[in-house]
């Protein structure tokens, strides 16, 4: 649905985005993730068609997004500030939204009432940012897009309401096969309903995987000997990251995990434990490879 083609833009002579290559298929959602200033929200701004790239393409449909009236009626794109008219109120605004989007649903607008349970009279810029957040939720879900982009979207959401936002975009998915684009600094969010994600870094993009295949290319490892770690055998394996806790060694290993447990086991250690990696781990891990200095890295 979504292909974005040696992509590249800069701002004042410095660039933001360098040959980015990326396709989003129908029906998924995909979890871009990175560093503080990597290029996250630029990225989402051009798919969303509200900035130009300098050079390459970025089509939905095998067609240019950028000033595409119709294309941009499928989509909705909540930015990390959600913006609403001066002194409108809920109703009102979904009035508006009614008239631009030729998807939005009256129904389903007044069905979703009882989730969200607020006074369609009251101004919304009156409400608190994380009832303004479940506004535009609401909105957002009432004109049945094909594709949702959220920038930071569960700021500000209690933790009740995170998780009905959540239910809604994976049933919007499962049933309307709705396309998601989730960037976030909350790595828990994004690993509870994405399943592809990206990694940028200084502008490119690093990782661009199906989640599942992710977490089973890189593996915590516990390790014990009845002296030091036999030198031959770390030779072997592809170690991210180490570290020594009393007589216990701990590694992040890339690789298949039957084949270097196998390999590991061939050595008699005292104690060997293969443990689950999260997703949080798994972009401190992959982004201190790339030379990211662990410490500065926002979560």
């Amino acid at each position: 649905m979504i292909e974005v083609k040696k992509v590249y833009k800069t701002f004042q002579n410095a660039t933001v985005l360098s040959n980015i290559d990326l396709q989003i298929e129908k029906g998924s959602i995909f979890g871009l993730l990175g560093s503080n200033g990597a290029g996250k929200t630029t990225l989402l701004k051009l798919i969303a068609g509200l900035y130009k790239q300098d050079r390459g393409d970025i089509l939905i449909d095998k067609k240019p997004v950028f000033e595409n009236e119709d294309i941009k009626q499928r989509f909705i794109f909540l930015t990390d500030i959600p913006y609403f008219f001066p002194h409108y109120t809920i109703k009102q605004m979904a009035n508006f939204y009614e008239n631009i989007y030729p998807s939005f649903s009256r129904e389903r607008f007044q069905t979703l009432q009882d989730v969200f349970d607020l006074d369609l009279k009251q101004k919304i810029y009156r409400l608190s940012k994380g009832v303004q957040r479940q506004v535009a939720f609401w909105l957002a879900f009432s004109a049945m897009p094909e594709l949702l982009i959220l920038d930071e979207p569960f700021d500000g959401l209690d933790p009740v309401m995170r998780k009905k936002m959540k239910n809604i975009i994976i049933q919007d998915v499962a049933a309307r096969e709705m396309t998601v684009i989730v960037s976030s600094h909350n790595l828990q969010e994004v690993e509870d309903i994405s399943d592809h994600i990206g990694i940028l870094h200084k502008g490119e993009l690093l990782i661009k995987r199906n989640l599942d295949d992710l977490k089973s290319n890189i593996h915590k490892v516990q390790i014990a000997f009845q002296g030091s770690v036999p030198s031959e055998m770390l030779q072997q394996l592809q170690i991210v990251y180490q570290e020594q806790r009393g007589s216990v060694h701990l590694f992040i290993v890339k690789g298949n995990a039957d084949e270097f447990s196998s390999y590991i086991k061939s050595f008699k250690p005292l104690l060997f434990d293969l443990l689950p990696l999260t997703l949080e781990e798994i972009f401190i891990y992959e982004m201190g490879e790339k030379g990211y200095a662990i410490e500065n890295i926002l979560i």
